[in-house]
């Protein structure tokens, strides 16, 4: 199982094929067959994001009706509190966090699985917490 990131979903179902370079596309590519296995999750947090923003009724339905394809892992209070200690790890080095990538962070480390994304801060966050980011 691999946990995906705000910033492929949007490669993947927000943004047209034809906009992406290739390094995208490929990215595109690993997702969908990862998709197409049963190995992509995703949690509250990055559903929102992603569901943020869309001014047409039709298209939030539309995109809302695809995630449900998808599995969403159950958010607890553990992960908030694990949440809370990678900002707090993080910072203790210097590294500003977001609250939504500590929660990205925090559910990977609990479920045990990678984190697939193209943000660079989630390289940073892996010297000084136990996630493991999937190889693009």
């Amino acid at each position: 199982m691999v946990l995906v990131d705000t910033s492929v979903w949007s490669l993947a179902l927000r943004r047209r094929p034809e906009r992406l370079s290739a390094f995208e596309s490929g990215i595109v590519a690993k997702w969908s067959q990862m998709a197409l296995d049963g190995e992509v999750v995703l949690i509250g947090p990055i559903r929102q994001e992603l569901l943020s923003g869309i001014r047409h009724k039709i298209q939030f339905e539309r995109l809302q009706e695809r995630l449900d394809d998808f599995l969403c892992f159950e958010m607890r209070q553990s992960h908030y509190d694990r949440a809370a200690e990678c900002f707090n790890a993080c910072r203790a080095h210097g590294i500003s966090a977001g609250s939504v990538d500590m929660v990205i962070c925090a559910s990977a480390i609990q479920h045990d699985v990678h984190i697939m994304t193209t943000d660079p801060d989630f390289s940073r966050y892996a010297k000084h917490l136990p996630i493991h980011l999937l190889p693009l």
